[in-house]
This record gives structure tokens, sequence and C-alpha cells, in this order.
């Protein structure tokens, strides 16, 4: 049986570790034909040579990645585990730039490969779709995007909007003023948002119409210039309201559509606008569509094993 000894100079050996040698247990979970040891500042690995091979170019990577982002944690290493190379989970130099320095000098920066794609997308096209399941930072690097163009003078405001499906865009029945009944409906954007611009300036913003949030059905008849638009929750627009979404693009505009095929709340027989655009505009030029998969997942690690479980359970039923 061969021997393959690794000392971590440059990183603590508990940050590396992980807590209760927690990152350890993962590296055994994919390494299974592997003997594992850690201890003190060395970790020990036994077992045929081409195996250890692949495990020594692993470790390599991940104290890459940890020399690049001072961090390493379990979504990182499975992004790493799961790479057949750096290329794989790393992008070109600078296009990894900070999007926005947000509140108490928070850095908010795409974290993975697919992430880093919705930005170059971004730059690159006007109108960009951004598909994948719950976690992967749809939203969150699309609002990011949008305070960086307005920080920026790219554009005059942020508009964000998603269809109210789960009222059938009908909130009579809702206590309280209009503000008060969309605002359980727009509240992931208003999270984006808190994270990225300080209390004050962003109540700011919303009173005077920088920032405007509000359900797709106010969109109608708008012309939308010199702004960054964000439609979430795409999947849940039929084609009638896609279609009136799509036709607001002024000059100087930049959309982003974000939506998971994967969690459709309209009734039966009803088409998703979402499907529908992605199927009608692939071929478009100046259209961009970036599929974030289960890897971007930045969540509570139970979100992947969720996705995973439910997957399974979808595919039988199709």
């Amino acid at each position: 049986m061969n021997e393959l000894i690794i000392e971590l100079t440059e990183i603590s050996p508990r940050d590396f570790f992980g807590l209760q040698n927690s990152n350890i247990d993962l590296l055994k979970k994919y390494f299974p034909k592997l003997k594992i040891v850690a201890r003190g500042s060395k970790i020990k690995a036994y077992g045929d040579e081409e195996v250890l091979e692949e495990f020594d170019k692993k470790i390599t990577m991940l104290l890459e990645h940890y020399a690049k982002y001072n961090k390493i944690d379990e979504n990182s290493i499975e992004r790493v585990l799961t790479s057949n190379s750096r290329d794989d989970y790393e992008s070109a130099p600078g296009s990894n730039q900070i999007l926005v320095h947000g509140v108490s000098g928070k850095i908010i920066k795409p974290q993975t490969v697919n992430q880093r794609k919705l930005v170059e997308s971004s730059r690159k096209n006007d109108l960009v779709f951004a598909v994948g399941p719950a976690g992967t930072g749809k939203t969150y690097t699309g609002v990011a995007l949008a305070v960086q163009a307005l920080k920026a003078k790219q554009v005059k405001r942020i508009i964000l909007t998603r269809p109210a499906v789960e009222a059938g865009e009908n909130l009579g029945f809702l206590p309280g003023d209009l503000k008060e009944k969309l605002d359980p409906y727009m509240q992931p954007l208003y999270d984006g948002l808190r994270d990225m611009i300080p209390a004050e300036k962003l109540e700011q913003y919303i009173e005077n119409g920088t920032i405007q949030i509000a359900p797709l059905a106010f969109m109608r008849g708008r012309t939308l210039d010199n702004a960054f638009v964000i439609l979430d929750e795409a999947q849940n627009t039929t084609h009638a309201q896609m279609k009136m979404f799509l036709t607001r693009m002024g000059k100087s505009a930049k959309f982003m559509i974000t939506g998971d095929p994967g969690q459709i709340d309209l009734p039966r027989r009803v088409i998703s606008g979402l499907k529908e655009a992605l199927l009608v505009l692939k071929d478009t030029e100046g259209v961009g569509i970036v599929y974030l998969d289960d890897k971007d997942i930045i969540r509570h690690k139970l979100v992947k094993k969720i996705i995973a479980a439910y997957k399974s359970i979808e595919n039988l039923d199709s």
C-alpha cells in the first residue's frame, strides 16, 4: 500500500480540517478507496498510487483556492472535488472582480463558475436569462449587478419585479396599504438590497423612485429607459406577461430574467412564459442565457440534498 504525506505550511490545519474534521470527512466521502488520516499539520493518505495522485492534485487545488480567498468550506470543497481542472471552478484573471462593497464593508462578488458566467453575460448582452434551482444566487447576483450599474451611473434607476402569482396578482384580500400588501412577495429582492445599500440610502432611493419594486402587472404600458430591470420568479409568468415585459425594454436598458423551471406555480395547462421565452430567444443575438446548477448552491448544505431528493422523484413522475 502506497503512502502520501501532505504537510500544511501556508494554512492553519484547523481551518483546513474544518470543525470536528468535517472537511476531512468530506474528503473521505469523495475518496472512499483511500485511508485518510489528519493529525497535527499533516494529512496522510494510503492507497493505490493512481488514486493518491488524484488526491494530491485535489488537495493542491484546495490549497490554491484557500490562498486566493482566505476561506474554505463545504461548498468550495465540493466545487473543487467535482471539477477536472482549475479552469472548471476558476475564471480567467480579472473576471472575478468585486461587484459591490456592501453594508459594513461586505464584499459581494460572484462565488461560483456559473455566477461568474452570469456576470460576463450581463456585460456582453442587454438581455440575460439566469435559470437554475433555488439557492444558486441568480437573483442576488442580478441585484448586485444592478446596484453596481447604478453606482457607476450606467443606469439612472433599478426596477425589480416579480409576478405575484400566489395571489393571482389580485392582492385585494390582503390587509394594509399597497406597499404592505406587496412586501411579502418582494421580500427576497429587499433582502439583497439591504446587504448592498445602507438602510437610510435605500429608503431614500425607494422614496425618490431611483429603486422601484413592484409586481409585474404594474409594468404594463411603461417604457423602461436607462434602467437595470430584473424580473424575478419568471417561471410563473404567462405567455402574455413575458411578452409584455420583454417589450418594455427602452434605450440604455439592461434586462435580467431569473427563474427556476422546476418551481412553476401556474395553473395546469398554462405554459410558463419563461420556458417559452428560452425556446423562442435561444438563438437571438444580444440575448444571453446562463444555466446554474446544483454546484452553484451556496445556501445551507442541506439545500443541495433536498433538491437532489426532489429531483429523483420528479424524474420518476415524468
